[in-house]
């Protein structure tokens, strides 16, 4: 299944607003300051509080990186963010990243980092996932 087909996997930080929406389809772009890495094919939804568990994952169909404008004008109808936050998030940058949302797959339940997956704090933003881990995500599909 998506395990052996899976390159690196990341644990992403995302806000719970912003998680469910990508879970149900409504959120086909990520956005970020910087891109992943290339070998990067999942990511595995951290939502943060209140929620504070993995929801789900997501495979990635793609990264496009250029000025938050033109990140803005190419995506800004699949991202669920108003435009004043999505300038807000990007003020002072030059370079800005949206990551396209492949399949996503929601878990029959969510997983705590420290109980489920042994680790012991959320990412700021993004950290890579041992494989182990990820089986443990995929067993909970």
């Amino acid at each position: 299944m998506a395990q052996a087909e899976a390159g690196r996997v990341v644990l992403m930080s995302i806000h719970p607003r912003y998680a469910r929406a990508i879970l149900e389809g409504r959120k086909t772009v990520e956005f970020r300051k910087r891109p992943l890495a290339p070998d990067v094919t999942h990511v595995v939804i951290y939502s943060t509080a209140p929620d504070r568990a993995v929801l789900g994952f997501f495979t990635i169909a793609g990264q496009t990186t250029a000025t938050p404008s033109a990140l803005w004008g190419e995506f800004h109808d699949c991202g669920v963010i108003d435009e004043h936050d999505f300038r807000t998030y990007y003020a002072g940058k030059n370079r800005a990243t949206g990551i396209r949302v492949g399949t996503a797959t929601r878990l029959r339940r969510p997983l705590s980092l420290p109980s489920d997956l042994g680790l012991a704090r959320p990412p700021q933003s993004f950290q890579y996932l041992p494989r182990r881990s990820f089986a443990k995500v995929l067993g909970a599909v």
